[in-house]
């Protein structure tokens, strides 16, 4: 008979203990140091403790969630409506008629991202303060000022019968998803917002909310309201002679325009016509230096409003058609992707919109690309015809400097009363605001929604001799500022079938002005360039900012007429490009911009397509990852003919001169060259401009440097900090070439076959609001980043980034598509992030490592194909009577 152990009293007194472990660990405990032991406990408490805390998290995370499959009542609908969910949770809703489809998608809508609509309709109302409490009171104030929301009410009356009938049904079903959840099962968000003090109930989603998004669209793509501003900068230090260096005109001969065949002739666009004349246009006057400091003090407050979709360096789209002739279908293949910033959310919600029974009474049968908080399909294609967006980038804003004399501005010699109102801006944790808007004929007094909310400082005084001394303003007249009927396109574009249908549709986008590409399944192809763009008078090319006191300086009543703007069927080449760049030559008669992309892009898809001859699905989903530097070849050959030491600085340099200038992420040569570049801009242009004005290294800066390369000589090239010396082209290189090698030992290590683009040039996600609150394990929640990726500015894969600031991507494909008109289940498409604003989602991220790896998504479009692709089954049905 085996013996007992020995008994411990100690172990005893310890198990006597309240609170203490378990048996089988308090036997393990026992062999401890009694000191010891507590400070396990203390660490088990702070584990247990952490469990608890990651299970209550996941708990709230995963409130949100949707229901995706079973059956839900929808007050409101006529008939059933059901919701096909892939395995990425991609939604393809069917019903009877347009009512219960605008219903449903609301509902659906905010089942995924809810939040995201909430905070764009308080970003656009002026609102956010409410929310996020003082941060973001500057923010209100500026939105406040421009009127946003007061214009997309006003809207609302503009609008066809149909399009208001659609937006109401969907506001309902946004309403009904409200009423079925509280704020805490709407979003995680909410129950942070809540840690907060926040006390807060959502209000019912209305029309305007939705129409009030197109205008921070259209902000993000206003056109060249900095570019005037940072004009004026670069004269402030510079020569005008110098300065037009830095601002090269399009060069058509080199860089194809989007449509090369046609005229205006009686005030109509002909593709067949040749001639005509540009209405004169001349240069605005130079300010004054003290204009400098409130036209900087404008830029840096536009600059610093959230980026709805990105703005600066890399916003843009490729989009590109080609017919029959030219794919291996023997019908048309188009494809997109949209630049745009990144973020968490992605921009975009994958969804499909069918009508059982097609007709004109229930005419949708589309799938593409919804903005969350927006009825209808923004980007995609239908049963007959597929469309894509590229930025068009029209000059549709100017600012004007404003004499202004307490309430009074002056205008043609006469002083005129300002328009003004006032606001209160509601603050969460704080006291309300109270703020004065004021209004010329040309615009708001953007110069008031500064620090100082409603005082308007003394901000410029042109040299004038003998005139007294008055105030100034900054005012801003924009083509968004007036109401228009744009939604309507949207749902109109959705059932369009034909080319005239489709321009009959477009017609009506009046902002963001965009460049349409177009195909149908009767193999034609197209291109139009739709928008409300401003016909100035001869004072004012929107050049710089403009006088506001000269009546010449003025714009027209007049816009450029839809029949007059640029557009192609069935171009001789069997091709249409849009990359930003120029949309037509020099002799078109209207003023659009001078600011177009530089056109690197765009002719590099135009000189593949006509290299590769005929292309299928798959070489167009290739085609958007093309990640050859269009600059390097250029800049490479200078830099290898630098004579650098031997050894550790130039082994840098050996990695240019195999380089085949794409930009993998995993390439070594690709990193290295994107530092010197960098560091080229640096040492070429930062002494010579003041900070707002410099390089932010993408297309126009390419073209910029590729002349003075040219010139060793050139003023650009000498460091003005260094008075005894005069550099020249080849010191600032083997300068840049030195520097890039040190900032890379340091980025990533000595060694060069250990450094790789991607690891500098990484794509990060942060959600739009909470991703930068500061408190990292909110952050951790939220956020996703650190991928590796290729391509950069001017690109084909256009993933830029900023050269003023570092290299992580800033703005890229926030989604890719390429459309078969043969077979549109052949068409293939993918989006940055995914359909799902919730973190704890599956859906959240699920296609970014496909995206990051360039592979693509099928896109099931008939009932078969999405019915074989379907994961999940949703019926909403009429609510019962009396329920």
């Amino acid at each position: 008979m085996t013996s007992p152990e020995p008994h411990d009293a100690d172990a005893d007194a310890d198990a006597a203990e309240p609170g203490t472990a378990p048996d089988g660990w308090r036997s393990t405990f026992g062999l401890l140091p009694k000191p010891l032991r507590v400070t396990t406990y203390v660490v088990l408490g702070l584990v247990l403790a952490l469990v608890i805390g990651l299970v209550a998290v996941v708990t709230l995370g995963r409130r949100p969630l949707p229901i995706t499959s079973g059956e839900l009542d929808l007050p409101g609908l006529e008939s059933s409506v059901t919701v096909v969910r892939d395995a990425n949770g991609i939604p393809q809703l069917y019903g009877d008629s347009v009512a219960d489809l605008m219903r449903a998608q609301g509902f659906v809508h905010a089942q995924e991202r809810f939040f995201e609509m909430d905070v764009r309709r308080h970003v656009t109302s002026g609102r956010l303060s409410e929310l996020f409490g003082e941060t973001t009171v500057e923010t209100d104030t500026f939105i406040r000022t421009l009127g946003w929301r007061d214009v997309a009410e006003q809207e609302v009356a503009l609008l066809d019968p149909d399009t208001r009938a659609a937006f109401d049904a969907y506001a309902d079903g946004v309403n009904a998803y409200l009423d079925q959840r509280s704020p805490t099962q709407l979003g995680l968000e909410y129950t942070v917002l809540r840690a907060t003090g926040l006390d807060y109930e959502p209000e019912q989603w209305t029309m305007a909310d939705s129409l009030a998004w197109l205008k921070a669209m259209a902000w993000d793509l206003r056109g060249n309201m900095t570019d005037e501003i940072e004009r004026v900068l670069a004269l402030s230090q510079n020569d005008p002679e110098r300065v037009a260096e830095l601002y090269p005109a399009y060069d058509g001969q080199r860089f194809a325009p989007i449509v090369s065949e046609g005229a205006v002739v009686d005030g109509v666009f002909d593709q067949k016509a040749t001639g005509g004349t540009r209405f004169p246009q001349r240069p605005s006057y130079l300010a004054s230096e003290a204009a400098i400091a409130a036209l900087t003090r404008v830029r840096d407050r536009a600059t610093s409003l959230p980026a709805f979709v990105g703005v600066g360096e890399g916003i843009g789209s490729n989009s590109w058609v080609v017919d029959g002739d030219h794919s291996t279908t023997g019908e048309p293949i188009l494809a997109n992707d949209p630049h745009l910033g990144v973020s968490m959310p992605g921009i975009w919600m994958q969804m499909g919109l069918h009508c059982r029974t097609v007709s004109a009474d229930c005419p949708l049968e589309v799938s593409g690309f919804t903005f969350s908080g927006m009825p209808g399909v923004i980007i995609g294609h239908n049963g007959d015809i597929a469309w894509g967006f590229t930025n068009l980038s029209p000059d549709v804003s100017d600012l004007y400097l404003e004499k202004v004399e307490g309430d009074q501005w002056m205008h043609d010699g006469r002083r005129r009363d300002l328009q003004v109102r006032e606001e209160v801006i509601r603050v969460h944790g704080g006291e309300d605001v109270t703020i004065r808007v004021r209004s010329t004929a040309h615009g708001p007094l953007v110069s008031d929604a500064l620090d100082e909310y409603a005082e308007v400082g003394e901000l410029a005084r042109p040299e004038h001799p003998g005139r007294e001394p008055r105030e100034y303003a900054v005012s801003l007249a924009w083509t968004a500022l007036r109401p228009a009927p744009t939604a309507d396109a949207i749902l109109q574009l959705n059932s369009a079938a034909n080319w005239d249908e489709f321009r009959d549709a477009v017609a009506s986008f009046a902002v963001p002005s965009q460049n349409l590409v177009y195909a149908d399944r009767e193999g034609h192809i197209g291109y139009q360039a739709p928008g409300r763009i401003p016909i100035r008078q001869s004072g004012n090319d929107g050049y710089l900012p403009a006088e506001g006191w000269r009546a010449d300086d003025d714009w027209t009543r007049e816009v450029v007429p839809f029949e007059g703007l640029p557009n192609v069927l069935d171009p001789e080449e069997g091709f249409v490009v849009t990359a930003n760049q120029q949309v037509i030559g020099g002799d078109y008669p209207y003023f659009l911009t001078d600011d177009w992309d530089q056109g690197y892009r765009a002719q590099r898809i135009r000189d593949l397509l006509e290299a590769r001859g005929r292309l299928s699905v798959g070489d167009m989903a290739e085609l958007q990852l093309d990640d050859r530097n269009p600059m390097a070849a250029t800049l490479v050959p200078y830099l290898l003919r630098q004579s650098l030491p031997s050894g550790y600085y130039s082994t840098g340099q050996r990695l240019l001169a195999e380089w085949d200038f794409r930009q993998p992420a995993d390439s070594a040569a690709a990193a290295y060259y994107n530092v010197v570049w960098r560091r080229l801009l640096e040492l070429t242009f930062h002494d010579d401009l003041p900070e707002a004005a410099r390089p932010a290294g993408g297309s126009r800066w390419m073209q910029v440097v590729e002349s003075l390369l040219e010139d060793p000589a050139n003023p650009w090239w000498d460091d003005r900090t260094t008075e005894d010396d005069v550099e020249t082209r080849d010191d600032v290189l083997r300068t840049a070439l030195l520097e890039a090698r040190d900032d890379l030992t340091r980025l990533e290590g000595r060694n060069p076959e250990t450094w790789d683009w991607g690891h500098l040039h990484q794509l990060d996600l942060e959600h739009a609001t909470l991703g930068t609150s500061g408190v990292a394990p909110v952050e951790w929640l939220f956020n996703r980043g650190d991928w590796k990726v290729g391509g950069g500015n001017a690109i084909v894969n256009a993933t830029s980034w900023d050269s003023r600031e570092g290299y992580v991507v800033t703005a890229a494909p926030s989604m890719r598509m390429v459309v078969s008109l043969a077979d549109l289940d052949q068409s293939r498409w993918i989006s940055l992030t995914g359909v799902s604003g919730h973190p704890f989602s599956d859906h959240y991220t699920d296609q970014t490592d496909l995206w990051v790896e360039g592979e693509m998504l099928p896109w099931p479009f008939s009932s078969q194909a999405v019915d074989e692709s379907a994961e999940d089954t949703l019926t909403l049905n009429p609510a019962p009577a009396g329920g």
